[in-house]
């Protein structure tokens, strides 16, 4: 999978793209990133490359000429010609004002060939640029960054651990937080583990058993797959119900987690 990069920092990528998992996988040739500079698209001596918005109002904003020109360089094409051509690529504007970037999206563009990451400015970008070039808009949070950079940064990491061979073992993907994929069963023995299915992670313990007088659950000694499961389980919902009760509106939940939340829920009014 390639990544291609428009920003005009070109420098901030020397630290978060060589570190960890991604390194690794740049290192192994499963993960490319190219990061190009747009100032090397401008045609003035200042390389000028935002300009004061029609109508008026505070702030620079980015031109479309310069990135238009970058995404040509490509051989990306426009939004028309990519639906067009059916390409296994994407153009993607990052944006405070974009849709909100998930789990769920992240697994879809893991599943491209090639992904151009325009870095937008806190000020904006002219509109043309969400309107004919990029196929969509994505935030990563509801706040305003000073530029798409470090959003940029979170999508490469994010998609590149969902990458076939980048963290190894694939089933480690399937059982985090908020990922929508049912987990594999390994040489078809029984999964003792619960993928999230959308949910928050259950928690993880590791040793020593005993850690200050804080004791692993008996449980996860047992042996017993199917206890554990169904411990993991209901640990994972008791989690989201805690901390993300929005998820719970946005997965669909089986008839045994609609019983352990009920559980829950009666003994949280209990206690």
């Amino acid at each position: 999978m390639r990544f291609e990069l428009i920003t005009i920092f070109p420098d901030f990528f020397r630290g978060p793209l060589d570190f960890g998992v991604l390194r690794r996988a740049r290192e192994q040739g499963l993960v490319e990133v190219a990061i190009h500079d747009l100032r090397a698209f401008t045609h003035d001596r200042h390389q000028t490359i935002d300009d004061r918005p029609f109508g008026g109002g505070e702030g620079m904003v980015l031109k479309p000429q310069p990135i238009f020109e970058c995404i040509d360089s490509l051989g990306l094409g426009t939004r028309e010609q990519r639906s067009q051509s059916g390409a296994s690529h994407s153009v993607i504007l990052l944006s405070a004002q974009g849709r909100l970037f998930d789990q769920r999206e992240a697994e879809g563009l893991a599943r491209l060939d090639r992904v151009a990451l325009i870095c937008g400015r806190y000020e904006g970008v002219d509109e043309r640029v969400s309107q004919h070039l990029a196929d969509r808009e994505l935030s990563v949070g509801n706040f305003v960054l000073s530029g798409g950079e470090l959003a940029a940064a979170i999508v490469i990491d994010t998609v590149a651990r969902l990458v076939p061979g980048v963290l190894g073992n694939e089933a480690s993907a399937h059982q985090e937080s908020f990922s929508s994929s049912a987990a594999p069963a390994i040489d078809g023995a029984p999964d003792s583990t619960c993928s999230s299915g959308g949910l928050l992670d259950y928690p993880h313990y590791t040793r020593p058993a005993d850690f200050r007088g804080w004791t692993v659950p008996e449980i996860l000694s047992s042996g017993n797959h199917e206890q554990i499961r169904h411990w993991r389980r209901r640990q994972a919902l008791q989690k989201t119900l805690r901390n993300r009760p929005d998820l719970l509106t946005r997965e669909p939940l089986s008839r045994e987690d609609q019983e352990l939340i009920a559980e829950i829920r009666r003994d949280q009014r209990e206690n």
